[in-house]
């Protein structure tokens, strides 16, 4: 049988991945908790959440382990296409072609995102010279995102113009699945990187997205993660947020272009 999540448990579990990844989780996300958590009670042969509360706690392994179980996101191939029609019709011909066109996937999850950004950019430049770095908390799914490699039917999600040019299906053992192209995952850096704290040096960016995650932070969170984004951003920059979300009082770095899609003042 289940063991039941109490209450105290799920406040403790909501401390950790609030202090871990700055991610505020309501009272309607105690099922998810407990769902994602309970095969890592069966796994250990424990009894309650709170032995594994304990065992988190102490075991920063089994802690990573659990943040990534927390985090993870649901995602597919070319989410909100508004953002890839933007980058390929009105930021590449913006930008200059003398230095590779740099773009960070801010919570890339399984490498949906990125690899989608990779697609854009390859067909809207004719060529591969551009970099992505691609980051998340989860070291659970860059591990899948590095692989490229995904079941056929997640291709239904992709244009035909570019499934046949950048995807391989498998076959043999990889029936079933398709890869991405080889040169397009060359372009992409994956790096386990926390927002919610001091990032590393990795350079500046034309263009950042940050989707699907912000509607997680509390108002300061949200604050202190776009403002150190924004460091990374050059003036006249992109930054390019989902439908979903808003920026509004959060910073003054800022112009919208088009709901969702916002410039670095400076350009």
């Amino acid at each position: 049988m289940l063991p039941v999540l109490t209450d105290k448990e799920f406040n403790g579990f909501r401390q950790l991945i609030f202090d871990a990844a700055g991610i505020h989780m309501s009272d309607a996300k105690k099922p998810l908790v407990s769902g994602r958590l309970a095969k890592r009670l069966a796994q250990h042969g424990l009894d309650t959440f709170g032995d594994y509360y304990r065992m988190v706690s102490q075991d920063p392994k089994e802690r990573q382990m659990a943040v990534d179980l927390l985090t993870t996101n649901e995602t597919f191939f070319f989410r909100e296409p508004k953002h890839f029609e933007f980058l390929a019709d009105t930021i590449v011909p913006e930008m200059s072609s003398a230095s590779p066109l740099r773009v960070w996937s801010g919570a890339c999850s399984s490498g949906e995102e990125p690899y989608t950004i990779a697609m854009t950019l390859a067909q809207a430049l004719g060529h591969t010279r551009f970099e992505i770095l691609a980051s998340d908390i989860s070291t659970r799914v860059l591990a899948t995102a590095q692989k490229g490699l995904y079941p056929v039917e997640d291709a239904q999600d992709i244009p035909k113009v570019y499934r046949t040019q950048y995807c391989l299906k498998g076959i043999g053992s990889q029936d079933g699945w398709f890869t991405v192209d080889k040169a397009l995952r060359s372009r992409i850096q994956f790096e386990q990187i926390n927002l919610n704290t001091q990032l590393p040096n990795v350079g500046v960016f034309d263009v950042i997205f940050l989707r699907n995650v912000m509607i997680y932070f509390n108002a300061e969170t949200k604050q202190q993660v776009v403002n150190r984004l924004l460091d990374r951003l050059k003036p006249g920059g992109y930054f390019i947020i989902s439908h979903s979300e808003s920026l509004h009082g959060v910073t003054d770095q800022l112009q919208m272009v088009k709901p969702s899609i916002y410039r670095k003042r400076g350009h």
